[in-house]
């Protein structure tokens, strides 16, 4: 499907991918069509710099009235899983996105197997019996491999042997021949082909050589017609490797555009790193809700929209990014702001005994899910004698400012009545363990006659709240850059990073699906964890309503 530049926006807010693509349209390089590809391996789950990626080449397709294929680089049989293709595909999918095909790279070890023994035979490819150590040393000072100049037939035998065993792992590569010399060392004769006598989760035993993915990666772009195949930063060295393959063996021409890595403070992505972290049980899984991975943000709450909005405001440059993790925070509070029901939840109790409301007696009370947005509805919450408050809203000695509840200062329970502090009971610490309160019965909310002021506090009536576990979670790393230092990142893990509490939550929760997300007035955005029964209610907090990590680093 064409795309026409005039429905396209002015020049000067396009960035320059697709100022690229703009270019390409304008001069038929690839007949105006737009195919693009995200490729992740499948030996780890997703993170949010994998985000990204699929934003960008996904968004870019949409953008273009193009289309993006889904190619799973399974090129390494020692890390790959299935179980990591099908967390992969369902991480796009809550993005938002969906591919034009579903692909592997194994889908094409045939071709490039074939592709190798072409170059082969036009004596671009030989097959190296060096040692690790050797060839990496002659790569350093840009000297020829003694197996360089071996005749091509020599070359097809040896890659035949290794395609049908007989070498061990270890005893022979198979390399470009291109330019020892070269500034760019990428292009110092790289290795296409190594030897791995692992079973493949998709081709079984069927190979005991596989192709790097610097091989892999350009040939799979023109099989499948790639028209820009836009890829982080890291690989732009690797663009004349991409380019040499496509040119010698005469295929399809994809184009490889390079964009800037995004990077989070307070933040670690590294696969292996978060691996670690899981195998020495300092968090749970890879979708720990600490974890910066998407299926671990989806368990914290985070939404699909507040991560595209991130994506979309850091924006698509050549420039590495480094971002606040605090942004993201901000485009998850922005969009909870607006979709989030409003409930309440008591996670620090105090007990409240209302002294002149009768015993016995429950009260409906209708409260509004969202006040901004009548379209939510409401829902009914029963009123009794005794409630629960946070601890944190009451106190004995409290200056002019104080809205909450204190002797001298009455205060409204939301969507109920106003009350007024009589009295308190402590225990033998001297912590206050129970408040007693009077009511103003003519203050009812909706029907308010009694003229007083008051500021106002969430609650729940003790006799129908319903317990919960909640998992209140903070960044896993204290530091900014927790891999930018001398010792072991692990010795930035906050010890303060999940705190979990047994509160008190409304009795309109109780049918609350797994991951659906609420406010709890005045508190924070929580989502319902996957963990979570009816019988035991498991809630984690997506994020504070304000960025009070700024505020207590300061």
């Amino acid at each position: 499907m064409s795309h026409e530049n005039k429905d396209a926006p002015k020049t000067e807010s396009l960035n320059f991918i697709e100022r690229i693509i703009e270019e390409h349209n304008e001069t038929g390089k690839f007949d105006n069509k737009v195919l693009t590809r995200f490729p992740p391996e499948p030996n780890g789950y997703l993170h949010i710099g994998h985000a990204k990626a699929i934003c960008i080449n996904f968004g870019i397709a949409q953008k273009y009235g193009g289309k993006t294929n889904l190619r799973f680089d399974d090129t390494n049989p020692m890390t790959e899983e299935t179980r990591f293709v099908n967390a992969i595909k369902k991480d796009i999918q809550w993005l938002g996105f969906e591919w034009e095909k579903l692909l592997f790279t194994s889908d094409y070890f045939d071709t490039l197997y074939e592709y190798a023994l072409k170059l082969i035979q036009d004596g671009l490819a030989y097959v190296d019996f060096s040692s690790p150590k050797v060839m990496d040393e002659e790569k350093k000072q840009g000297k020829a491999s003694a197996y360089r100049n071996t005749t091509p037939a020599t070359n097809l035998a040896e890659f035949e042997k290794m395609k049908n065993g007989d070498y061990e792992v270890g005893t022979c590569i198979l390399r470009l021949k291109i330019d020892m010399e070269a500034d760019n060392r990428n292009m110092r004769d790289p290795v296409i082909y190594r030897i791995l006598k692992t079973p493949h989760h998709r081709t079984g035993d069927k190979w005991c050589i596989y192709p790097m993915y610097d091989w892999a990666h350009g040939q799979s772009d023109s099989i499948e017609g790639i028209t820009h195949s836009l890829c982080s930063l890291e690989f732009e060295n690797h663009r004349p490797l991409y380019d040499w393959c496509q040119e010698k063996l005469d295929i399809y021409r994809s184009q490889q555009i390079e964009f800037s890595r995004l990077n989070l403070d307070y933040t670690v992505t590294s696969k292996r790193k978060l691996k670690e972290l899981i195998e020495l049980n300092l968090v749970n899984d890879w979708d720990d809700p600490r974890m910066p991975t998407l299926s671990g943000m989806r368990r914290r709450g985070y939404t699909p929209a507040s991560i595209r909005d991130f994506i979309e405001r850091a924006g698509v440059s050549k420039r590495d990014q480094y971002i606040a993790l605090s942004s993201l925070e901000g485009s998850v509070r922005d969009d909870l702001n607006t979709t989030a029901p409003r409930v309440m939840g008591v996670l620090n109790p105090l007990k409240v005994i209302i002294t002149n409301y009768p015993e016995g007696q429950v009260e409906d009370m209708t409260v509004d899910y969202h006040q901004k947005d009548e379209s939510m509805g409401n829902r009914v919450l029963p009123f009794s004698r005794e409630v629960y408050i946070e601890k944190e809203d009451f106190a004995l000695e409290v200056n002019r400012k104080w809205r909450r509840l204190a002797p001298g200062k009455d205060v409204r329970l939301k969507g109920a009545y106003i009350i007024h502090y009589t009295d308190h009971k402590t225990d033998e610490n001297g912590e206050i363990t129970e408040v007693h309160c009077t009511y103003y019965e003519n203050s009812r909310s909706g029907q308010d006659t009694s003229g007083i002021k008051a500021g106002v506090i969430h609650w729940v009536s003790i006799e129908q709240a319903l317990p919960a576990q909640v998992h209140l979670y903070d960044r896993l790393f204290s530091d900014q850059n927790p891999t930018g230092h001398d010792v072991d990142f692990k010795e930035f893990l906050n010890p303060e990073s999940l705190t979990t509490v047994n509160a008190y939550l409304e009795p309109s929760l109780a049918t609350a699906e797994s991951g659906a997300a609420v406010q709890f007035m005045r508190l924070g955005y929580f989502c319902v964890d996957t963990d979570s029964t009816k019988d035991n209610l498991i809630f984690n907090r997506t994020v504070t309503l304000k960025d009070s990590w700024a505020k207590k680093n300061k």
